[in-house]
């Protein structure tokens, strides 16, 4: 399994964000409210974080060593792409809310504040938290290197060869 990428985060975010102003300029302007998210989204998002960082946490918990009972690897492997689901998930929130912000953030001195600023700016908020909650997990779900030995059997039946890496495979 690869690593999250951030540049992928960021074309993520630009892309979404992009879309997201487009969309609606086009909706405000002919009388639709914003394309955003209800502020109830943010308690779906909230639990999909405490979620993410309490199997993270498990996962971290085994990997430093706390080996009392063994890791299931299902676990650790969900764990590993709810993470990344998280962080990508996150980036597309972020975006696109971010888009619609800046476009509401025109219209203020003609509307005043309204619930689309602050619901697009708390959903900014909660896409960045699932972004970084992503990211940690993912962290945590990271096997260290191995410092005894520079090679090992890679493909079984005793082929070894040297392995390199700077971090570790993942749990």
């Amino acid at each position: 399994m690869r690593n999250i990428r951030y540049s992928w985060l960021a074309i993520m975010v630009l892309v979404a964000g992009a879309a997201g102003w487009m969309l609606n300029v086009l909706a405000t302007r002919n009388g639709f409210p914003a394309p955003a998210l209800h502020l109830g989204s943010l308690l779906t998002m909230a639990f999909i974080v405490v979620f993410t960082l309490a199997l993270g946490l498990k996962v971290r918990a085994w990997r430093n060593g706390n080996r009392d009972k063994p890791l299931d690897p299902i676990l650790a492997a969900r764990t590993l792409i709810l993470a990344q689901a998280c962080a990508y998930t996150g980036a597309l929130m972020l975006g696109w809310h971010s888009g619609i912000f800046v476009d509401q953030l025109a219209l203020v001195s003609v509307r005043g504040f309204t619930e689309g600023i602050w619901g697009s700016l708390a959903t900014v908020a909660g896409g960045a938290a699932m972004i970084v909650i992503g990211l940690v997990v993912e962290r945590f779900c990271k096997l260290p290197p191995d410092d005894d030995a520079s090679t090992k059997d890679v493909g079984g039946a005793g082929n070894r060869r040297s392995v390199r890496g700077d971090e570790g495979e993942y749990a």
